[in-house]
């Protein structure tokens, strides 16, 4: 376990199943159940979190923040400000600091539903997190300092790989590409699986081959370090069946409608993010 997480206590508001896969990578790097809280309005949720995690949870997210240093707000988008509006505790909501993985939440609009100076932290992690395979993006706001940026990277670290954005805007860059990104890949396997069908093989067969090589192939490329590009010449004979196959796939325009997908997740991205219709309201 890492010192950063060592005494902490860590609530989750929401037991969804990355709230699931967050506080399993957890445990399985060291953090005793007994420091782990959540909170749901839904009974199954709560339910299926105990009896996978055995993490005690309760239906009051009150009672998650007043007994936790570390709270992340495990919710959907829409759902995160009456959450936050919700919450009693006065100034002690303060205390804590906030982790959210809500996608198009900016910091703007967390800092607005909690008391001055509370430290945030704004994440974007993709569903191989699910599997401890996870890559994940971090950005504080100005009261976070190094010691609660570290938290972060270490709860995050558990189930994947982290990288800590330099700004927020390059938020909207990574929900475009690891964000949405395993979607795409799902749909190459598809298609990868579906045109070794197409050529006579057995579709489970098929299948398994396609997700074994895109697996394959990733492991290689980050562990080998070289460019993708120098790999793929390493698989490419000269006048071979692979250049054969590139020649169609560059001809069919896969590199270009990449850029355009990534192009278009975050464009979108950034729409969702500049949405006002979330406003601060003076409680006063």
């Amino acid at each position: 376990m890492s010192d950063e997480l060592a005494e902490k206590r860590i609530g989750f508001i929401g037991c969804g199943a990355m709230a699931r896969a967050l506080a399993g990578g957890l445990l399985a790097a060291g953090v005793a159940a007994e420091r782990l809280r959540a909170s749901d309005l839904s009974d199954e949720q709560r339910g299926a979190f105990e009896a996978e995690l055995g993490i005690k949870t309760t239906p009051d997210n009150a009672e998650v923040v007043s007994a936790s240093d570390v709270v992340l707000l495990c919710l959907k988008p829409d759902v995160v400000e009456p959450a936050l509006r919700a919450l009693t505790g006065g100034d002690d909501l303060g205390r804590p600091l906030w982790i959210s993985i809500a996608a198009g939440v900016r910091l703007a609009k967390l800092a607005g539903a909690l008391p001055g100076g509370a430290r945030i932290i704004r994440t974007m992690p993709n569903t191989p997190a699910l599997i401890g395979a996870g890559a994940t993006a971090l950005c504080a706001n100005a009261h976070a300092d190094a010691a609660d940026r570290a938290v972060g990277e270490a709860i995050f670290s558990a189930v994947g790989i982290t990288w800590q954005a330099p700004k927020e805007d390059l938020l909207d860059a990574v929900t475009g590409l690891s964000g949405s990104g395993p979607a795409y890949v799902f749909l190459f396997l598809e298609a990868l699986g579906d045109a070794g069908v197409r050529q006579g093989l057995p579709r489970d067969a098929a299948y398994e081959l396609a997700f074994q090589t895109v697996l394959g192939a990733a492991k290689l490329a980050k562990q080998a370090g070289r460019h993708p590009a120098a790999l793929k010449d390493q698989v490419t004979s000269p006048g071979g069946t692979t250049i054969a196959g590139l020649e169609q796939l560059e001809r069919g325009g896969l590199r270009a409608a990449v850029y355009r997908a990534v192009e278009a997740a975050t464009k979108r991205s950034r729409e969702l993010s500049e949405d006002d219709s979330w406003q601060p309201v003076d409680d006063s």
